[in-house]
């Protein structure tokens, strides 16, 4: 079991921030990606057919003998995590319990923003698992989707970018936050933009930094860490592949190529 690689899916190209974290975090461990590419994008879709895509999602890379499932998608996170647990007999980490617990552990004002998708904001999941830890925590949550497009554009530092943050942070630094929950895997590319508008107090939250050290843990606490050496990441999607090896090159910082086009429903 140890010798099994980790499924990491999204429903495109943001989930390979998370990828990268466990690139970074974890050398000795072999990665396998799933990018849902021709359904994308899910924060725009019903919670059911959230669910229903990210258990197909799952399914594929059970197939392909994980031991275990992290999903690196915000809004699959919010809906479909315990359907995950109950159908499937292995680890399943997701990234909305990392990003909370960052948050109440950072914030000094017991003032938080999250932001995220439309379909994570309103899931309330964030919401939810921060006043878990800690109920005095005061929430601020606004979507920002405008924001994914702008990242696999290539635009995170562009103008276009600066103006767009100061349109939907407005409210959240007038609010007096002092920690801010990037909610979707695609806004750690935006950090730059993102304390441009806030100013250098607030402390930004990136869930992938956070969900790779909670792989990390379970893999210790499991007895799940990998001895043999890795061989190379794999990558799928569900779509041409073109776009998500342009894009998912400059999120990895490396050329994407050999990546697999599959049929997940």
């Amino acid at each position: 079991m140890p010798e099994r690689a980790i499924g990491v899916f999204d429903s495109g190209v943001g989930g390979l921030t998370v990828f990268k974290e466990l690139m970074h975090r974890l050398p000795g461990e072999e990665l396998i990606y799933l990018g849902d590419t021709a359904r994308v994008p899910y924060g725009t879709k019903s919670p059911a057919t959230v669910l229903r895509y990210a258990l197909e999602a799952a399914a594929f890379l059970v197939e392909k003998k994980v031991k275990m499932l992290v999903v690196a998608c915000n809004t699959a996170s919010s809906v479909a995590l315990a359907a995950l647990e109950e159908r499937f007999n292995l680890p399943v980490i997701g990234v909305i319990e990392p990003g909370a617990r960052k948050a109440v552990a950072i914030t000094r004002s017991r003032r938080v923003g999250v932001i995220g998708t439309e379909g994570t904001v309103k899931s309330g999941a964030y919401t939810r698992a921060i006043q878990n830890l800690d109920a005095a925590v005061e929430i601020h949550s606004t979507p920002c989707p405008l924001f994914v497009p702008l990242a696999e554009e290539g635009w995170a530092e562009h103008p276009v970018a600066l103006l767009t943050a100061q349109e939907y942070l407005g409210p959240l630094a007038g609010a007096g936050i002092d920690t801010l929950v990037l909610g979707c895997t695609h806004y750690p590319l935006l950090k730059n933009t993102l304390h441009q508008v806030l100013g250098p107090a607030v402390e930004l939250v990136d869930s992938a930094e956070e969900t790779a050290l909670n792989v990390a843990r379970v893999l210790a606490d499991r007895g799940l860490t990998r001895r043999d050496p890795p061989g190379p990441p794999r990558f799928f999607v569900s779509d041409i592949p073109t776009r998500f090896e342009r894009v998912g090159g400059a999120f990895l910082g490396t050329p994407l190529q050999g990546v697999e086009q599959v049929t997940l429903d």
